[in-house]
Parts: structure tokens; sequence; C-alpha cells
């Protein structure tokens, strides 16, 4: 379940980034970190089926929401590394004008 979410998580925000080349919102790193997390989950997956064997098709209800769970949690991390990492490069110069104005 972890290993699906992030793959959507970083099909999605390719198609984005994609689609939206002109963005200066860092959509490129937030694909790398989900295609770095997919590939993390399916190196887990391969080495849990050789572990298991044909059990490993086979989940408890329990272990697919626990897997859903994190899926999600890595997701939404991934989401505010993302966000630290906008306000603190500041690409449309937001945080700076505001910051200029205060003063």
């Amino acid at each position: 379940m972890t290993l699906l979410i992030t793959v959507f998580a970083a099909i999605t925000t390719t198609i984005l980034w994609y689609a939206l080349p002109e963005s200066k919102m860092k959509l490129g790193t937030l694909s790398l970190m989900y295609w770095g997390a997919s590939l993390m989950w399916l190196v887990d997956a391969i080495a849990e089926y050789i572990e298991l064997g044909a059990e490993y098709f086979m989940p408890e209800a329990a272990d697919m929401t626990n897997d859903a769970f994190l899926g999600i949690c890595v997701v939404a991390f991934g989401l505010i590394i993302w966000l630290v990492t906008i306000l603190l490069k500041d690409p449309n110069g937001r945080i700076k004008a505001a910051i200029a104005n205060k003063n």
C-alpha cells in the first residue's frame, strides 16, 4: 500500500511538473522525493516477497491499514519538506516583499 500511494504521488507531481514548465514552485524537487520514496518501497516490496513468497499477496487488514497510514505519512512529510524548501527559497519574492512592507 505504501508503494502504491507513493507511486501515485510521484506520477501526479511529475505530471504537474511537466504541465507547468514555467512554474518556480520546485515541483521537480517534490517529484524526485516521491520517486525516491517509491524506489525505496519497491526494493522493500521485493525483499519482503523474497522472504514471504506467495504470502506477500495475502496481507491482513491491520497490515494494510498500517501500510496505508505509513504511505499517507510519507506523502505528507514530503509535502512538508517541499513547503519548507519553497518558503526558504521564496521563488516569487512574496516573503521578502512582506518583510520589506513591515519595515
